[in-house]
């Protein structure tokens, strides 16, 4: 019995979608018979009428979908679908294992979220939005989550609050 090579193997690909277009390009996937992940994130959206829980993409404008290599152009001419992701010259490929964590992480009961800041323990931040606003922070590590500390002038304590990272700025070593 022929044993199959690794290169015709599927492997999971990221894939890039049109602003706001990762429904319809997973479904459009899908009806196409490709094996397709849209890892979704219950949220509670407002309106001026009213609140409603819907879901939405947890990574905007990317869909994930498990193909061989010889069926990419396939991929590119689904509906939604923009590009495939690049890195180093080369499509990416995710092993299996990173898609299984990504469906553990979407089904645990854990607030998450999805930054493309790199933050590092100790780098001084500015709150820019919301009741905090214009409050100076650092960032540390606790409890296994990123988290903000607020140091309070000369008062010698520190508050722990979280933020999301979407309300901060990083400053300047010597601003803070």
């Amino acid at each position: 019995m022929p044993v199959k090579s690794a290169a015709g193997a599927p492997k999971w690909y990221p894939v890039s979608t049109h602003p706001r277009s990762e429904k319809k390009a997973y479904d459009a996937l899908t009806k196409k018979g490709i094996e397709a992940y849209l890892p979704l994130q219950r949220q509670l959206k407002q309106w001026s009428d009213r609140k409603k829980w819907v879901e939405e993409p947890f990574i905007k404008s990317y869909v994930f979908v498990r193909i061989r290599e010889s069926e990419q152009a396939d991929i590119l001419m689904t509906q939604g679908v923009a590009r495939f992701i690049y890195f180093s010259g080369r499509i990416t490929a995710m092993p299996d294992r990173q898609i299984k964590e990504l469906k553990l992480l979407i089904a645990s009961p854990f607030e998450l979220e999805v930054t493309e800041e790199h933050l590092q323990p100790g780098e001084p931040v500015l709150i820019k939005a919301g009741p905090l606003k214009g409050l100076k922070g650092e960032v540390v590590s606790y409890k296994s989550q990123k988290q903000l500390m607020i140091r309070l002038g000369n008062l010698g304590h520190s508050i722990i609050v979280n933020v999301p990272a979407s309300l901060i700025d990083r400053l300047q070593k010597r601003a803070f």
